[in-house]
């Protein structure tokens, strides 16, 4: 069997130096039928191994309910990189970041247990039990087994966020235990105090930057004099919040940074080869005094763009790489563009209006306390002498429509620090508060969603509240069921349909301009969130959940539809950049 191991100064393969030209893909950001796809074309970039983190929470959203199949079968991931001549690097976590919600930790965990990304018993107890999890799967598809396996990191950027050593030591003894015989790795940004903090003594530590490579090598090199130097996420775009703008880098400078890191001798994993899409409800945010929650997208501006077609950084890229590693003389197709047509909606009626079952409770339940992990959770009160006045929340997480007998009053959004609303004089008080995606970085991780605290009218306790929770993907469901027949449309959130016709699947992109706010879906398919406030206007469909022949699409809109079709274009539009 073929042996990787650390050298003085390089990877070394079956003893010989090697240099390891890697492109992230997380396998959780990618249509399953199109993983191969995107695999092959990493390697006709000139790429060697694939990188991939693994999200524990989507292996496993509720506790003990562990998944290991289709979008999450890591096992066939990993065996498609192999049957493409490539290596892989898996990067576990327990925590991930990846503008992933909550980081890649499941809510049930964060909810449930003190010392988050610590030694704390309780905390280590089940990041062992989820780690053994992933080592069945990995360990037997390890390069001295015979598979792609060519190294295993160890947390991720750990010296950004703390310093237990012990709690560092355990992820290893475990890794270990569980037959990992590769190189261990982590990664920080290439800071003194991160990369004294984030690793350990037997430990490979390597740098995540996109520029000024050779003062970042020279920083990582005094931490660690010998071994192969590697940029273990080379940043070649970024990720984007809504109300922003979208982040592009340029491309001959990307090259250039690129071209410096292969001219000193580095190793480098591309973050990212692909970046792919928050399908459904699986983008996180970003936190550090204003929150923003992140768009679908996660293009990333990446060498293959969201549907996996070459851009122009691809083929720079390759390039650069040509220089000093064999490239295949075969390139992508280019990009053909998608069909473009649009269809009428048809008024589904409204769909937040679920019978309240949950009890009264002195306080608003959190979504955490209700065990809810889909997006929407409406409160209902009723006010004492229909006195309406100046109501304040403690803290609003993370967009709340309020609204007196029905009738809209305004919002409250957490972007914006609200905190107070003046309603009028009715009876009945509704606030529907939206999850915009949980923080996946720092200190908030975990945080609790919904109405936190209490809630005044006019300085006086609001209580008596029912929480009912709203599982969008359900209701969409129920709605394609009932065939989205015409009801006439309402006052407030509306659900609306629409059938499609294709010759065969296809990658499709939906247009969302003429819609609000909401949550899309094709053929029962999540397709995510859209916003009007923007950078991002289309929805990516993956061509695997079209069909030929009669599709379905339906849209829950949680505001106003402006015109009541779905129209359908030929390429992705994600927004105005800041050139």
């Amino acid at each position: 069997m073929t042996s990787f191991s650390l050298g003085d100064t390089d990877f070394l393969r079956d003893g010989q130096p090697h240099r390891v030209i890697s492109g992230a893909i997380h396998y959780f950001r990618v249509h399953p039928d199109q993983w191969r796809d995107r695999i092959r074309k990493a390697r006709l970039m000139g790429l060697n191994t694939i990188e991939t983190y693994v999200a524990w929470n989507a292996h496993e959203p509720r506790r003990g309910e562990w998944d290991a199949s289709g979008w999450n079968d890591l096992g066939r991931f990993l065996d498609l990189v192999h049957a493409e001549g490539l290596d892989a690097i898996v990067r576990p976590g327990p925590y991930i970041c990846a503008e992933w919600h909550n980081g890649g930790l499941p809510v049930w965990l964060t909810g449930s247990v003190e010392g988050l990304r610590s030694s704390a018993p309780a905390f280590l107890a089940e990041v062992t039990a989820y780690l053994r999890r992933v080592y069945d799967i990995v360990a037997p598809r390890q390069i001295d087994h015979g598979g792609p396996v060519i190294l295993v990191q160890i947390e991720n950027e750990y010296g950004a966020y703390g310093a237990d050593r012990a709690y560092l030591e355990s992820l290893v003894t475990t890794t270990r235990d569980a037959g990992i015989t590769v190189p261990l790795t982590t990664v920080d940004q290439p800071v003194d105090r991160m990369l004294s903090d984030g690793s350990l003594p037997g430990l490979h530590k390597t740098g995540s930057f996109g520029s000024r490579s050779t003062e970042r090598l020279a920083t990582l090199r005094r931490h660690q004099p010998t071994g192969p130097l590697m940029c273990a996420e080379f940043w070649d775009g970024w990720f984007d919040w809504w109300g922003g703008v979208h982040h592009t880098t340029d491309v001959a400078a990307a090259a250039a940074d690129l071209d410096e890191l292969l001219a000193a001798g580095a190793s480098v994993n591309i973050y990212m080869f692909h970046g792919g899409t928050n399908f459904g409800l699986t983008n996180g945010a970003n936190d550090k005094g204003r929150y923003l929650p992140l768009v679908t997208s996660y293009d990333y501006d990446a060498p293959l763009d969201e549907t996996g077609n070459p851009t122009e950084k691809f083929f720079a890229f390759r390039e650069v790489i040509a220089r000093y590693a064999p490239v295949p003389d075969e390139v992508p197709a280019a990009a053909e563009a998608s069909p473009a047509f649009e269809v009428p909606l048809r008024a589904a009626g409204p769909w937040t209006d679920v019978a309240a079952a949950a009890p009264t409770t002195a306080l608003p339940q959190t979504f955490d306390e209700l065990g809810h992990l889909s997006a929407l959770v409406r409160y209902d009160t009723e006010l004492p002498a229909g006195a309406g006045g100046l109501l304040v929340v403690d803290d609003v997480r993370d967009l709340a429509w309020v609204s007196v007998d029905g009738h809209p009053v305004g919002t409250l959004a957490r972007t914006r620090h609200d905190r107070a609303i003046r309603i009028p004089d009715g009876r009945s008080l509704r606030i529907l508060v939206e999850d915009q995606g949980r923080v996946n970085y720092d200190r908030r991780l975990g945080e609790e969603k919904g109405l936190i605290g209490e809630i005044t009218l006019d300085g006086a306790p609001v209580t008596g509240w029912r929480a009912t929770t709203l599982d969008v993907a359900e209701i969409a469901a129920e709605i394609d069921a009932d065939g989205g027949r015409e009801r006439g449309r309402e006052v407030g959130p509306t659900g609306w349909t629409a059938e499609f016709s294709l010759d065969a699947p296809a990658d499709l992109f939906v247009d969302a301009a003429s819609w609000s706010k909401g949550y899309a879906f094709v053929n029962g398919f999540f397709l995510g969130r859209y916003w009007r406030n923007g950078p991002q206007r289309t929805l990516a469909v993956p061509a695997p959940v079209t069909r030929a022949g009669a599709n379905h699409l339906v849209v829950l809109e949680l505001e106003d539809v402006l015109q009541p079709r779905a129209v359908f274009v030929g390429a992705p539009a994600l927004g105005d950049t800041e050139e």
